[in-house]
């Protein structure tokens, strides 16, 4: 079978390469650097084309068995919109700011299967999630995530693996979480809390918007979603925020129009780009409460990955990526048909699949502690 993977950046190419195992791969992207490595070292075609021109994307899906996004999210939906009017299946990292459930009729309408968000968080959270909440009455949710360098380093003890402006809006996008099953909504970076976790010790954990289709896909009382960070992160987030360093609305300096976020953007990615090398890790604890045949009943999910020195493979490309190669192997396998646009949770729904992925993960050393209470 033959998988084009959209985006050759730092969890692209590693999707690509793992799919390479089993799989006709061919990496597409703009950056030639990034694609001649792939076909240089492992062996996988390369297309070198701009994605964001959306006339070429119907062509240059034509001759393929499934579409793996992993453009920035900024292009996320118009890529998803385009491959499903181009009849491919898809399987989708792109965390793209706008509702991408309003395309399900037209992947129905065109026999597509395209599962979206299908990363760690989003992702495996709402696998997890969508298999308890088949098997229980679901109570509460809560999924606290965060990716960082092992190394912390003033100014920012940051690094990012993703578009700058995707990382930016976690800060500005206001954060959604369910309470008695009523919708709240905060400012992204509020109400944050210190966390212990063995491996790193202490995180802040804050607000952000990470339950996305959630909201609507599970009627749950109590769902949250949060952001896991160095403590102290806050304050200086939140001034850039304020003084309009974050904006999109246009500003004129000497006779041009810029936005700020795109400045902002192009300064803070020398400060924020994960060196070759450089290590990472990437922490989850999902917690799960509820009823099962009328007993209380907790699991507690954690997920604690770190740089694969071997492979030279970070942290958040690994639990990203093999999430999403291990949802498209279900489908390239058939244990999988249903049509339309499908969040993960649908995924987790299905008898067997929560397992299928698990061990998928642990196949490639991402492995999920799991405490029954």
């Amino acid at each position: 079978m033959k998988i084009l993977v959209l985006g050759a950046g730092l969890v692209g190419s590693v999707m690509a390469i793992d799919l390479k195992k089993n799989f006709d791969v061919t990496s597409a992207d703009i950056d030639i650097v990034a694609l001649e490595k792939l076909e240089r070292l492992h062996n996988i075609h390369t297309v070198c084309t701009n994605l964001a021109e959306q006339g070429n994307i119907k062509d240059l899906v034509s001759d393929y068995d499934l579409v793996i996004g992993a453009v920035p999210g900024f292009m996320g939906y118009k890529t998803l919109e385009a491959v499903i009017k181009a009849g491919k299946n898809i399987v989708d990292i792109s965390f793209m700011p706008e509702d991408f459930l309003k395309l399900d009729g037209l992947a129905k309408k065109n026999n597509v299967t395209a599962i979206v968000d299908c990363g760690v968080a989003p992702g495996m959270g709402n696998i997890i999630l969508g298999h308890h909440n088949k098997e229980m009455a679901v109570e509460n949710y809560e999924c606290y995530v965060g990716g960082l360098p092992f190394k912390r380093e003033w100014p920012y003890e940051y690094k990012a693996v993703f578009s700058p402006i995707d990382v930016i809006e976690e800060y500005i996008r206001p954060a959604r979480y369910v309470q008695n099953y009523e919708i709240v909504v905060k400012d992204a970076l509020s109400e944050p809390e210190l966390m212990e976790f063995e491996q790193v010790g202490t995180l802040e954990a804050w607000n952000s918007d990470g339950l996305r289709s959630l909201i609507k896909t599970m009627n749950i009382p109590n769902m949250i979603e949060k952001t896991l960070r160095y403590p102290g992160c806050i304050e200086y987030l939140k001034v850039l925020r304020e003084s309009g360093f974050f904006s999109y609305e246009e500003i004129e300096i000497n006779g041009n129009k810029i936005r700020p976020v795109d400045v902002t953007s192009k300064l803070l990615f020398p400060k924020w780009k994960l060196q070759e090398g450089e290590e990472d890790f990437t922490i989850m604890r999902i917690i799960i409460k509820g009823k099962e045949n009328g007993v209380n009943k907790s699991f507690i999910y954690d997920l604690f990955d770190r740089y694969d020195n071997e492979t030279k493979t970070i942290a958040m490309a690994r639990t990203t990526g093999y999430t999403c190669t291990a949802v498209a192997n279900l489908l390239l396998e058939g244990k999988w048909t249903r049509k339309g646009v499908l969040p993960p949770e649908f995924v987790g729904e299905s008898k067997g699949n929560l397992t299928y992925i698990l061990r998928y993960l642990a196949e490639r050393d991402v492995n999920y502690k799991i405490t029954k209470l």
